[in-house]
């Protein structure tokens, strides 16, 4: 029994192939201009007014909608509604758990992927967006549930937007596979 467990370690399937230089190069410009807005927009016009529309899950949210576009998981649906779940799910165990960090932490995470798995919106950065609900301090923890739009919902919305016109600009790239 503990053999066949440890086998399953192993794996077996075959490396993915690897992606040509252009590829790279649309994933780097996608990425380059979806961050970079909501950086910019971010920094002159959400900050002098304390709020943000950046976080950290959105540099994994790039790495999805502009380097792997024909995932499930980089698609419209599980961007926005993964984001916004998530942080709806990470704000509300701050208020219930918030006390107990390490507990609201892993609540926030675990409940944001059972909901998004119950949703079909299963969006791993989103699970970040979650858990920066709850450790992120005080700035975040005092826009509540806003933090469910701005930053989370607006700023996936952006990336989305970008996706749609810098994956689409090449003959060899489709995005998105499916909007629902």
């Amino acid at each position: 029994m503990i053999k066949e467990y440890l086998l399953k370690m192993k794996g077996g399937a075959k490396s993915p192939p690897g992606v040509s230089l252009i590829e790279v190069l649309w994933s780097w410009a996608g990425a380059a201009i979806g961050v970079g807005i909501c950086g910019y927009l971010s920094a002159s016009y959400f900050e002098p007014r304390d709020l943000s529309l950046i976080i950290g899950s959105f540099g994994a949210s790039a790495v999805l909608v502009y380097g792997a576009i024909k995932s499930p998981l980089a698609q419209p649906r599980n961007l926005i509604g993964g984001h916004i779940i998530g942080a709806l799910i990470g704000v509300a165990c701050y208020k219930l758990f918030g006390a107990t960090p390490w507990m609201a932490g892993a609540f926030a995470t675990s409940f944001s992927i059972a909901a998004m798995l119950a949703t079909k919106t299963l969006h791993p950065p989103a699970g970040a967006t979650a858990l920066i609900a709850v450790i992120c301090g005080k700035k975040v923890h005092d826009l509540g549930f806003i933090y469910a739009f701005i930053p989370a919902g607006l700023g996936a919305l952006i990336l989305l937007i970008i996706a749609l016109l810098v994956n689409n600009l090449s003959k060899n790239r489709k995005y998105p596979e499916y909007w629902l």
